[in-house]
């Protein structure tokens, strides 16, 4: 039996890797000893010390002990190692002792304290969200993740802050390159740098191309989007203290899409992406091409649509390129306005004071009302982009589009869209080209 016991222990050892929170711990007694099989941060160690470690010392008899385990509601006999497993990856413990082998459920699925997703929110699926603890993250992890590849391992960040850092990632799938650059990176970070304290700010740290614009690791919140990542073969960050999860490497298309995809039919999702990019290229284009057409090529217009535009100008004093910035700064004060707010009059606020604002500013002769739906179409769209820190850079973007296209008319306007699609070209996410349209979902695939 002794060899048989060394036989599960290998296998364990060989399918479970050298994670964190996996547990191999022994217990002796009077020339009596059993050792324990577990994952810590899913099985439930207060039962663990309750039902098992106490009652071992307690009964002092190797015998009666395995009498007493079988007498446990959670007990499940032992058939083979790889259903043994598979019990281990859900919870269960694994109980070795000199004759036989025993298996006790002993879940831990945390559901106290759990929060639901605020900033990526879905109507279908899941709604947890991560916590600011580790284990806890782990745990949701772990629960929606049952792969023995799945390794956790633990660093320390920031020489003041010391906090603790979380890299979760499954073996089988990561790309060893992509997981040896990162992890130099991390050693770097932790000898230069004295405080770290959230995921956002850790993001900076790693981006390989300094002061770049776009976002090229993700930021999440959502359990279900950081197991689809490690599914992928990505790695995920996770700091003490902080709700959010570093998600890398990440592309364009990662940043465009949402969870609800997945959980809508086929067509649906594909619908939904594609009104995503419709929505991008509204918010990043129509400014710019506003004060193109308006001021270098009306003849662009149909006749009733350039007297209708003309018309609605008559009034302003000035050009276009101000009336667009005057209102686009003014929106982009409302949106910060609604976040530092609190939430019970954030929207009710901004929403007032943008319909106030408006119907001033075009009775007052200050805009054109053609301007008030152009800022309005501009505004919506640029939120319908799920992933916030794309939304940021997308914002600061189309400032930078209208002032080329205020210089170079309709060509201005084209030149600048060939050269952010020629600047998102060069970027890249450790070694993976950043406008590569769909990732992988699987290493080697």
């Amino acid at each position: 039996m002794q060899l048989m016991n060394e036989q599960i222990k290998k296998y364990f050892k060989s399918k479970l890797e050298d994670s964190l929170d996996v547990k191999y711990q022994e217990l002796y007694f009077l020339g009596q000893n059993v050792e324990l099989i577990y994952i810590n941060s899913i099985c439930d160690t207060d039962k663990i010390q309750e039902l098992v470690v106490k009652p071992f010392f307690e009964i002092q008899d190797i015998r009666k002990f395995e009498t007493y385990l079988k007498s446990l509601q959670s007990y499940q006999e032992f058939e083979d190692m790889e259903k043994a497993l598979k019990e281990v990856l859900r919870g269960g413990l694994v109980l070795l002792t000199c004759k036989s082998v025993h298996i006790l459920s002993l879940k831990n699925y945390v559901s106290e304290g759990v929060k639901k997703a605020e900033v990526e929110t879905t109507i279908q699926g899941p709604q947890m969200a991560l916590s600011d603890d580790l284990q806890q993250n782990i745990n949701m992890i772990r629960h929606r993740y049952h792969q023995p590849s799945l390794i956790v391992e633990k660093e320390e960040v920031g020489s003041v802050s010391a906090l603790e850092l979380m890299i979760v990632y499954d073996k089988k799938k990561v790309d060893e390159s992509i997981l040896k650059n990162i992890k130099d990176k991390i050693n770097e970070i932790k000898s230069s740098k004295e405080m770290v304290q959230s995921a956002g700010e850790f993001q900076r740290l790693l981006t390989p191309q300094e002061r770049t614009l776009f976002p090229v690791h993700m930021i999440t919140e959502r359990v279900d989007r950081v197991a689809l990542n490690i599914s992928q073969g990505k790695v995920v960050l996770m700091i003490e203290g902080a709700p959010f999860s570093l998600v890398l490497p990440a592309v364009f298309y990662d940043f465009m899409s949402s969870m609800e995809d997945l959980y809508q039919p086929f067509w649906v999702g594909k619908f939904l992406v594609s009104l995503r990019y419709l929505g991008l290229f509204i918010s990043l284009t129509l400014p710019g091409a506003y004060v193109a057409i308006t001021a270098y090529n009306p003849e662009i217009f149909k006749v009733q649509l350039a007297l209708g535009v003309a018309g609605s100008r008559a009034s302003v004093p000035y050009p276009a390129f101000l009336e667009v910035i005057f209102m686009l700064v003014m929106m982009e004060l409302l949106t910060e306005a609604s976040i530092r707010l609190p939430k019970s009059i954030g929207s009710t606020a901004t929403t007032v004071g943008g319909l106030i604002l408006g119907q001033a500013a075009t009775e007052a002769g200050l805009v054109s009302n053609i301007m008030i739906i152009i800022v309005s179409a501009v505004a919506i769209s640029n939120f319908i982009i799920p992933i916030n820190e794309m939304s940021f850079a997308m914002r600061v973007v189309k400032y930078i589009i209208l002032v080329v296209s205020t210089l170079g008319g309709t060509i201005g306007l084209i030149v600048s869209l060939f050269a952010l699609i020629a600047y998102l070209v060069s970027l890249d996410s450790f070694g993976q080209p950043y406008l590569r349209l769909f990732m992988n979902e699987a290493k080697g695939k």
